[in-house]
């Protein structure tokens, strides 16, 4: 049987980054909607790639950290499951 990457205490340590995911969903749909200052193909262009790159570079670092903790999580027990 496949052995899951995240249990679930790191799921919850990295929920910490649900709220700054949400917020640049909010604002790249409140631009996309609202649209407040008219629509310039490069100023928007540039607009929702810095809320999209902002995001996809959080949702990297999210997975990277939540690997390195379950990492270091199986580290310490396997360390006091030998002592």
């Amino acid at each position: 049987m496949a052995e899951k990457i995240f249990d679930r205490e790191t799921l919850l340590d990295l929920t910490v980054n649900v709220v700054p995911l949400g917020i640049l969903a909010f604002f790249f749909v409140a631009f996309a909607v609202v649209d407040p200052w008219g629509f310039s193909p490069l100023i928007s262009t540039l607009q929702f790639a810095i809320i999209g790159v902002t995001a996809l570079l959080l949702v990297i670092l999210t997975y990277y950290a939540g690997k390195a903790v379950s990492t270091a999580e199986k580290g310490m027990e396997a360390e006091r499951d030998g002592e």
